[in-house]
């Protein structure tokens, strides 16, 4: 029996080889920086990225995939699968949905789900983990999507920042705000809400933005990725504590690329929860 083939984008940040090794299909968004366009790559691609990003005056752009780009993928599925399911970035973070759901269109739009997983990162990732296991064991189409829908509405994300600096030049902070915010030492709590990355509160200092991201855990969390950009020790700090707090929880760490990271910028951390 053919299982049923999953698609992503490369905010899930699976790594080259996990995605070979669990035949996840991969779509990767672009980055525009300083006169080129790279696909965004795997986790362990990212450190000369960031290291011009903190070297530039330029800030980046991102692109969704072409619809050409997801055809070409849903053919190549087809070839080892009868049915396809897509679970891509937040529609309100990207026109990636949009990409996926007109290329479903021209390609089979009877064999392939797409669904919004209103999510990106380790909890992206997680949806997609679901979706594979669920197909290796034999389970349909319309089970799968029915899964991923109730598990997507019991996941969140919180981040904080370093510096306030790609915030500002990401246009999410003035110039005003930023230098008052530094001065301060204010680091903003950014939380993805009904699929959108919104300020959800702020704190004087990174360990205290870090304590009141921890307290928004439920105790009944059952996975968190803790998310970060080219800062694996504290991540590492961060996954120690965790672990003697939610016994219970499996916990890992995941790096995070140029689409989101560069919005947050370098030394960013957060943490995304499912239960």
């Amino acid at each position: 029996m053919k299982k049923i083939q999953i698609v992503t984008d490369s905010t899930a940040y699976f790594t080259r080889e996990d995605s070979i090794k669990n035949n996840i299909n991969i779509v990767p968004l672009s980055v525009h920086f300083c006169g080129e366009v790279d696909e965004e790559g795997f986790p362990g691609d990212f450190e000369s990225f960031f290291e011009k990003l903190e070297n530039s005056n330029e800030f980046p752009t991102t692109s969704q995939p072409a619809v050409g780009d997801f055809a070409e993928v849903y053919k190549k599925a087809f070839e080892i699968g009868e049915e396809i399911i897509v679970i891509v970035i937040s529609s309100e973070l990207s026109g990636t949905h949009n990409s996926a759901r007109l290329a479903a269109d021209m390609v089979d739009a009877d064999n392939i789900t797409v669904i919004d997983s209103k999510t990106s990162a380790g909890n992206l990732k997680l949806l997609v983990e679901i979706a594979t296991q669920l197909s290796e064991q034999g389970a349909t189409r319309k089970k799968i999507e029915e899964e991923i829908i109730k598990q997507r509405e019991n996941m969140s994300i919180n981040l904080t920042v370093d510096t306030l600096e790609y915030l500002k030049r990401g246009g999410r902070l003035s110039n005003t705000t930023a230098f008052i915010g530094t001065l301060l030492n204010i680091k903003p709590v950014i939380g993805l809400v009904d699929g959108k990355l919104v300020p959800v509160g702020k704190e004087r200092g990174k360990k205290k933005a870090m304590e009141s991201i921890i307290s928004k855990v439920p105790e009944n969390v059952k996975r968190i990725s803790i998310a970060h950009v080219q800062n694996i020790s504290e991540a590492e700090q961060y996954k120690s504590e965790l672990e003697k707090r939610f016994t219970n929880a499996l916990i890992t760490i995941d790096e995070l690329g140029p689409v989101v990271g560069s919005h947050i910028g370098p030394k960013a951390i957060g943490l995304c929860s499912s239960w």
